[in-house]
């Protein structure tokens, strides 16, 4: 199992699509005994939370936000957890929106000056 996601800030390696996740928005995780959670904001994102499990390199969370819009938006990701060469972790992310349409991938990465 990779080493724990606690403190880490992890942000999208590409924009998502217009007004949602992007390149700008900071992820800061926590993990204690099988749960996850993390706050987020940036680019469009006011505030976001999620909140789920860790079973081994599996997450499991769902996740809710407030847009520059006023508009909420919430759904489901799955992401699994893989560390770089560089020893920075990454999440590869299967999410699907359940306020709205929309499924699709992304990737997360620990920055690079928070090693």
């Amino acid at each position: 199992m990779a080493r724990s996601l606690n403190g880490l800030v992890l942000a999208p390696v590409e924009d998502q699509a217009p007004g949602q996740v992007g390149t700008r928005t900071r992820f800061t995780y926590h993990e204690k005994d099988g749960e996850i959670w993390a706050e987020y904001s940036g680019g469009d994102v006011v505030r976001g939370h999620l909140v789920g499990t860790r079973e081994g390199d599996r997450l499991d969370f769902r996740y809710v936000q407030l847009k520059r819009d006023g508009s909420t938006s919430s759904g489901h990701c799955v992401s699994r957890v893989v560390e770089l060469a560089d020893g920075r972790l990454r999440l590869e992310e299967t999410w699907e929106w359940e306020s709205q349409a929309g499924s699709g991938t992304s990737v997360v990465e620990q920055l690079a000056d928070d090693r």
